[in-house]
């Protein structure tokens, strides 16, 4: 329930902003609007001052909107009406009307991320953890306790930032590698350049198992901190603040020993020695089989209790003044409407794996988590959205508003309209691709919801 309600106000908030751009500049260009809607399907409240005014709408499906302007190819319009009929409009009005939706998102984005960076984004310092050998990060040279300061040129200020630049970039083939300048414990400042490989740009859960880069933590004491519900910990009884002190036979002295350990033994049973509330208890637990790229492994569905003086020395706030702020929010949203291009790009040419796709499941999903964690990820994660969903809807595909900007063009080209005939065409072609694509996004959504 908390997933859905952060996915329909999200998704709420977008397709406003994106109908609003359309709804504006039409009003501006001269065009009677008849109809506002947010959401398809049954009309559940509607507003109309009077008769002759707009009329508000929310609707019953929150997957997107429209705004239904007087036209003469959808209908009879009456003579008093007709100067104001969108499609007796020049092809300038008419292209700005269209192209507004998208930039709407971009603005929407800017502002978003412009309020993130002056409110200040707390993350994990970009400190480097173990390196392991034979990874990606090895062979780029990067050593345990490098703290990185920019990827690609951008600076970055947390390890989010840093996962979400690396894999951003991942997606469009490089021969000369990925820069990655880091600031070693002597103060001094390098540049690593991470190869990956065509196979793994393709492949984002298998390059995050190839690439070698954790966050540094110090050894931390095995204590349970979040059993999640319905997994082995918690069916074996475990609860927060319980202290593991042998597993079978072997003692443990920290976290990350106790995850290799589980990690070992997936279906295999595990007799633990406990401490709660000063009493030493015996408990059974047997991990989970989960298939990591192809390799069994276990897991139990629980985290390590962090001390919180702990966590507030490896966190950093990152915050700008308004001036800088703005720059960087444009600067990221230029650099995400990029990345998003490409990625659509290399998508359709085969040269990155489909199961970067997401559907309204994943969306909803990463929409609830965003907003567990608090108002910063929320609004950032709605500019990523925001963008994703202006990028999509200016690609040149009819029943978009790139395939109607292209059928402009094309007017301004040859001097007359492209015919309604070929047009319809063209917009049954684009319905069946849409369709396509959602239903292929549902089918990863589904996939990854039951893996």
């Amino acid at each position: 329930m908390h997933t859905l309600f952060y996915f329909i106000l999200a998704i709420g908030i977008l397709v406003s902003f994106h109908e609003f751009g359309h709804f504006w500049v039409a009003r501006k260009a001269g065009v009677k609007v008849l109809r506002f809607s947010v959401g398809f399907g049954k009309v559940l409240w509607s507003y109309r001052k009077t008769p002759d005014s707009t009329e508000y709408v929310i609707s019953a499906i929150p997957l997107g909107g429209y705004v239904k302007m007087v036209d003469e190819r959808e209908g009879e319009v009456a003579t008093s009406d007709l100067p104001f009929a969108f499609n007796r409009q020049s092809i300038l009005a008419r292209s700005a009307i269209v192209a507004a939706g998208p930039v709407f998102n971009f603005i929407l984005a800017i502002a978003l991320f412009w309020f993130v960076l002056m409110m200040g984004e707390t993350g994990l310092r970009p400190i480097v953890g173990q390196i392991m050998p034979e990874t990606l990060a090895a062979q780029a040279g990067f050593v345990e306790k490098d703290e990185i300061v920019a990827v690609s040129g951008e600076t970055v200020k947390t390890w989010s930032e840093v996962m979400e630049m690396i894999f951003s970039s991942a997606a469009q083939p490089a021969s000369d590698g990925l820069s990655i300048e880091v600031k070693s414990a002597d103060d001094e400042r390098q540049t690593k350049v991470l190869q990956i490989p065509e196979v793994l740009q393709k492949n984002p859960e298998q390059l995050y198992e190839k690439l070698g880069l954790v966050p540094w933590m110090p050894p931390i004491k095995a204590v349970f901190g979040k059993v999640l519900e319905g997994k082995p910990a918690e069916k074996a009884g475990l609860k927060s603040g319980d202290v593991l002190l042998i597993a079978d036979e072997v003692s443990i002295e920290n976290w990350m020993q106790w995850v290799d350990y589980v990690k070992e033994r997936p279906d295999t049973p595990i007799e633990l020695t406990l401490e709660r509330e000063g009493v030493e208890l015996k408990l059974t637990i047997t991990p989970e089989k989960v298939e990591e790229n192809g390799v069994a492994v276990g897991k139990i569905g629980a985290a390590a209790l962090i001390p919180e003086d702990l966590i507030a020395s490896l966190q950093v706030t990152h915050s700008l003044s308004p001036w800088p702020a703005m720059q960087t929010a444009v600067s990221r949203t230029t650099f995400f409407s990029k990345v998003t291009l490409k990625m659509m790009g290399h998508m359709l040419i085969g040269n990155a794996s489909v199961k970067n796709l997401s559907g309204p499941i994943s969306i909803a999903q990463f929409a609830g988590i965003s907003a567990e964690r608090g108002l910063v990820e929320f609004l950032s994660f709605l500019a990523k959205i925001s963008i994703s969903l202006a990028v999509l809807n200016l690609l040149p595909i009819p029943v978009l508003d790139g395939g109607h900007l292209l059928f402009f063009a094309i007017e301004a080209v040859k001097g007359s309209p492209v015919s309604e005939k070929v047009q319809l065409v063209f917009q049954q072609a684009g319905i069946l691709l849409l369709l396509s694509l959602m239903a292929l996004a549902m089918f990863l959504d589904l996939e990854r919801l039951f893996q």
